[in-house]
C-alpha cells in the first residue's frame, strides 16, 4: 500500500507525539475536517494507530520520526560515507531485499543502499514474512559486490552482518543483546532483529549479495499478533518512547560498512571471536531440522567457517553450514 501525499503531510505535524485539533490539520494541509478523518483511518492499516479525544484532536499512538537522508549519513565516517553509491529512503516497498536483487540484475553498483518506511511483502528466511509497519522499525538493504572468490567469498556473511548490528547498538547503550545462529539478532530469549542474504553471481568469479537487516524498535502489538515466536524491540528493552530513528539507521550502516570494505579480504575471521562472545546459543539443547530429518543434540559454537556444531547424543559434533538446516530451539 502507498501512503498518499496528504498522509505524509497529517504524519509530519503528528510526529510529535502531541495532539492536534482536527481544524489545525484541516487547515494546514487546505481540506475539509472529514477529509483528515478519512486519511487517518488509512493510516492504521500501515500500523500508525491514532486516538481521537472530543476537544484535544487528534495524535498518534507514539512520536514518530521518519528516515530522513541527510541525518542518516551525519553520523557515518567519511570513509563509509565514500563506500555509498546511492542511498535511498522509500515510503513503500514490497520489500528492500526484492528492490535491490531487481537492481542488482540492472547493474546497480555495489554500495547501493536502500530504506524503506514500510515494506508490504518484507521477507524473513524461509519464506516467511517480515512483519513491517510504517516508520516503527529498520528495514535496509545494501547491495554490495564481491570480485574475487566467487560465492564462497560470502561465506559466514550473515554472522559478521550480526556483529556489525550489536556493535552499533552497543555504541548506542544497548547492552546484553546477542546472536542465535545463523542471522538472528536476540535479547533475553526474544528475537529483535534478523539478517537475510541473497547471494547470485559465479561460483568462481565475481558475485553480489544483498544484505537485508530488519530490526525492531517500537512494533504495535496490533500488528505483531501474527509473529509466532517470542519477540522484542528497543522501546522495551530501554524503556523509553522515542528512540532516534536515524541515528540508529546511521549507526547500524556505518558498522556494516566498516565490516563490507574488508570482508573480501578477512572473510569470517575478521569478526569470527567476537561473535562467539555473542553467542546466546553454545551449550543449549536443539533440534535440528534438515528437511524431514531432525537432529537432537547440544550447541558446541561454531567452526572457523562459522559452521554450527552439534555434539549429538552418540558424543559425535558435526557442522552445519547457513542456508541448508532450519533451526529450532525451544528453549529460547
Amino acid at each position: 500500500m502507498l501512503i498518499t501525499e496528504k498522509q505524509k503531510q497529517i504524519l509530519n505535524l503528528l510526529a510529535d507525539g502531541e495532539f492536534h485539533s482536527g481544524t489545525e490539520l484541516a487547515k494546514s494541509l487546505g481540506v475539509s475536517r472529514s477529509a483528515i478523518c478519512k486519511q487517518l483511518s488509512g493510516l492504521s492499516i500501515l500500523g500508525l494507530h491514532h486516538s481521537a479525544v472530543s476537544g484535544k484532536g487528534y495524535r498518534l499512538e507514539k512520536s514518530l520520526e521518519l528516515l530522513d537522508q541527510s541525518k542518516i549519513v551525519s553520523v557515518m565516517s567519511d570513509h563509509n560515507k565514500a563506500l555509498i553509491s546511492a542511498l535511498e529512503v522509500h515510503d513503500s516497498l514490497n520489500s528492500t531485499n526484492t528492490y535491490l536483487v531487481e537492481r542488482s540484475q540492472r547493474d546497480a553498483p555495489s554500495g547501493t543502499v536502500c530504506f524503506a518506511e514500510y515494506q508490504s511483502a518484507g521477507k524473513g528466511r524461509r519464506g516467511r514474512q517480515w512483519v513491517s509497519p510504517y516508520g516503527s522499525n529498520l528495514y535496509l538493504s545494501i547491495l554490495w559486490r564481491f570480485q574475487q572468490g566467487g560465492m564462497a567469498a560470502t561465506a559466514g556473511l550473515s554472522l559478521a552482518i550480526g556483529v556489525a548490528a550489536i556493535r552499533a547498538l552497543n555504541a548506542l547503550g544497548f547492552n546484553g543483546v546477542g546472536l542465535k545462529w545463523p542471522n538472528d539478532i536476540y535479547y533475553q530469549g526474544k528475537k529483535l532483529g534478523g539478517i537475510l542474504i541473497e547471494v547470485s553471481g559465479e561460483a568462481d568469479g565475481p558475485c553480489s549479495a544483498v544484505i537485508g537487516l530488519g530490526l525492531n524498535l517500537f512494533l504495535p502489538d496490533l500488528e505483531a499478533q501474527s509473529i509466532t515466536q517470542a519477540w522484542t524491540d528497543l522501546t522495551k528493552i530501554s524503556g523509553e518512547k522515542i528512540l532516534r530513528r536515524n541515528a540508529l539507521a546511521g549507526a547500524v550502516l556505518n558498522q556494516i560498512l566498516t565490516i563490507l570494505k574488508d570482508y573480501e579480504t578477512l572473510g569470517i575471521q575478521g569478526c569470527l571471536e567476537e561473535w562467539r562472545y555473542y553467542d546466546c546459543l553454545k551449550g543449549q539443547s536443539v533440534t535440528l531440522f534438515i528437511g524431514q530429518q531432525q537432529i537432537q543434540g547440544r550447541v558446541e559454537g561454531v567452526d572457523d567457517s562459522g559452521l554450527l556444531l552439534i555434539k549429538k547424543q552418540d558424543g559425535s559434533v558435526q557442522a552445519y553450514a547457513s542456508g541448508e538446516v532450519s533451526f529450532n530451539a525451544p528453549s529460547l
